[in-house]
């Protein structure tokens, strides 16, 4: 199953972090974002992806022109380093596509940009390439087939945020503060499935999640599969923030090529409770 990965966008809210570089490609560790995102799909057997670029397209090309593998595998070094010998590779059976969507295209229109790519995929998976998460995709992706009336999917996740609610008089005077959480709403974590008929429901300028989306819900034909374990994104400086405390701590949950499956339940990852709570605060 193919991979359209959103890769073009301009990251305005995290130009603080860097304005060399776009946002897919903002280090964790030792790879970037955008890496990570590929390495999950990867694990669980879908290699063939679409990078949908945009911004800072060059960067992206050049990473993967100029790959590394010895940053994120163990090899062999001999001969003053004249030989080496790796013992495991990252990207070797990977197909990456990559195409030039536009500097100011909205995700629907880069999604229709490269339509023609998808010709032959009766269900395709796409990704906004800034989230990070330890659900178990072949579930979802069961789920999804299962429901042959429904077009499109996405994975959504609880809201972790929380407001001071206000009770004033006119003239201004506050009677009362109460911070209220948000925990029982939902949002969408940009992790999506779609059939090929998604395209039918796109019209030239519309934003995805927009007038598509709306257009489905009528014909309730979206659907959403709820995670509640973890879901972490980069939006902006505290978020990398967040995601960079997770990762130096060792065994990041979103690392899921380095846990075992066991009917559909992560184990050896005995970071995962405390990072969500930790994240929820």
């Amino acid at each position: 199953m193919k991979i359209v990965l959103f890769c073009g966008g301009q990251g305005i809210r995290i130009r603080d972090f860097s304005d060399q570089i776009p946002k897919p490609m903002i280090p964790i560790g030792y790879r970037p974002i955008l890496w990570n995102v590929m390495k999950y799909y990867a694990h669980y057997g879908h290699k063939d992806f679409i990078l949908c670029l945009g911004y800072k397209a060059d960067v992206i090309k050049n990473y993967f022109l100029n790959y590394d593998e010895t940053l994120s595998n163990d090899f062999v070094f001999t001969n003053g380093g004249k030989d080496i010998v790796l013992q495991n590779s990252d990207i070797h059976d990977w197909k990456i596509t990559f195409v030039d969507t536009g500097i100011n295209a909205n995700i629907g229109m880069r999604l229709m940009e490269v339509k023609d790519y998808l010709r032959d995929e009766e269900m395709f998976l796409a990704n906004y390439s800034d989230g990070l998460t330890d659900l178990h995709l072949p579930t979802m992706i069961n789920w999804f087939e299962g429901k042959k009336d429904k077009i499109a999917a996405f994975m959504s996740y609880p809201s972790f945020e929380s407001f001071h609610f206000v009770d004033k008089e006119p003239d201004g005077t506050v009677n009362k503060l109460s911070q209220t959480g948000t925990s029982s709403l939902l949002i969408n974590t940009g992790y999506f499935i779609f059939r090929k008929n998604i395209f039918d429901y796109i019209e030239y300028g519309d934003e995805l999640v927009d007038e598509p989306f709306k257009r489905l819900i009528n014909k309730k034909s979206l659907i959403s599969w709820e995670h509640k374990n973890l879901w972490v994104h980069m939006d902006n400086f505290k978020d990398k923030q967040i995601i960079d405390d997770i990762y130096v701590r060792g065994n990041p949950p979103w690392e899921v090529w380095k846990m075992k499956d066991v009917n559909g339940k992560r184990i050896n990852s005995t970071n995962i409770e405390k990072n969500k709570d930790e994240i929820s605060i």
